[in-house]
């Protein structure tokens, strides 16, 4: 029989707040922002608002790579932020012999605008992080923000069968790309002096390695935190959709995440939110069809406040900051993490504090 819950036992983020999960949990925690004005213009000539990660915190591209044909500038980028987060979460955890998959959430692909990596990512991930992951058994999940929440789902329906004993969840992802500033400037999404209804373009990575029960009592681990069974969905009336937006799809994947907290009441919920009105709408309405389930002194989290929208690594930095949170006992638990991708992805999943931590 499948077990409930997965657990995790190391986490690595970097962030335009921290090169650190403890840099940037705590800065998060403290309300600092790292949104700041921008040397790239609008169409409007006001500098674009962003928050990066500053050039001397980035590892430098590994050496095989540097002459690698394709490779794109904003690729570049997400294999350099990739580093060291990739490298913290895994730590000295794992026992040596065993091999540990990485299931990787990165960029959708957007109209107008050009695939944002191609096939061979993963390799050259697997060449920038010095082959520190089972590059076989690994795979990338491209659908944005939400793609997170489905790389936790598919090591959890692993993990919770014995398929595997450890697994890498994470995801990585930058806005510093020209074409796609100048696609999202277009809408006037781009928050700047005289746009009020943007957002402020991010980065970031984040890995979660996450392990089974057994693992964990085989290898006398300690747990940070519980992952229930996420949950992903679609919504047909997406941002490139001509469909009605009725905020279906994030209700049913919220709906069902819930299911495992059965009576327990959600204390916080970490949201993938940027700032944009568009994504409230369908939060309105996966709160008003479950109510009952949220506590009256609910606190919502939107981190994106402070590093600025992080893309495709914003559900495994969600799920590191609630799990930092409740660790330290500055967050409430249990939690729900949920994420909307610009297109048709939508991912929740709920958490609590591990019991060998309470």
């Amino acid at each position: 029989m499948a077990e409930q819950t997965i657990h995790i036992v190391g986490i690595g983020m970097m962030t335009p707040l921290g090169d650190s999960a403890k840099m940037t949990a705590a800065a998060v925690r403290a309300g600092t922002s790292a949104l700041d004005t921008s040397s790239i213009m609008n169409k409007r000539f006001e500098p674009m608002t962003m928050a990066l990660v500053p050039e001397e915190a980035l590892p430098p591209l590994n050496e095989k790579l540097a002459a690698t044909p394709g490779l794109t500038s904003r690729q570049i980028r997400m294999l350099r932020i990739s580093r060291k987060p990739l490298c913290e979460a895994l730590g000295t955890i794992v026992p040596k012999g065993i091999s540990v998959p990485l299931f990787l959430s990165v960029p959708e692909a957007i109209p107008e605008c050009p695939a944002p990596i191609n096939s061979d990512f993963l390799n050259h991930l697997h060449t920038q992080c010095a082959e520190q992951f089972d590059l076989k058994k690994s795979c990338i999940f491209n659908n944005g923000r939400a793609s997170g929440i489905e790389a936790i789902a598919e090591a959890f329906n692993l993990l919770s069968n014995n398929t595997e004993e450890f697994i890498l969840a994470g995801g990585c992802d930058t806005y510093l790309d020209l074409y796609l500033l100048g696609t999202l400037d277009r809408d006037n999404r781009i928050l700047a002096n005289g746009v009020m209804d943007g957002f402020a373009p991010g980065e970031g990575a984040s890995f979660l390695l996450l392990a089974s029960e057994k693992a964990i009592h085989k290898h006398k681990l300690i747990s940070l935190a519980q992952i229930y069974q996420p949950v992903c969905s679609e919504e047909a009336g997406h941002r490139y959709s001509n469909q009605p937006y009725k905020g279906d799809g994030l209700a049913e994947a919220i709906t069902k995440a819930l299911v495992p907290l059965e009576q327990e009441k959600v204390q916080t919920v970490f949201a993938s939110f940027n700032g944009e009105n568009f994504f409230a709408k369908e939060w309105g309405v996966a709160f008003l069809r479950n109510h009952d389930s949220f506590e009256e002194k609910l606190r919502v989290e939107h981190p994106a406040d402070c590093y600025g929208d992080p893309g495709a690594a914003a559900g495994p930095l969600l799920a590191s900051l609630a799990a930092i949170g409740m660790q330290k006992k500055y967050v409430k638990e249990p939690c729900l993490i949920f994420c909307s991708s610009e297109k048709e992805k939508r991912g929740a999943l709920c958490m609590r504090s591990s019991k060998n931590n309470s």
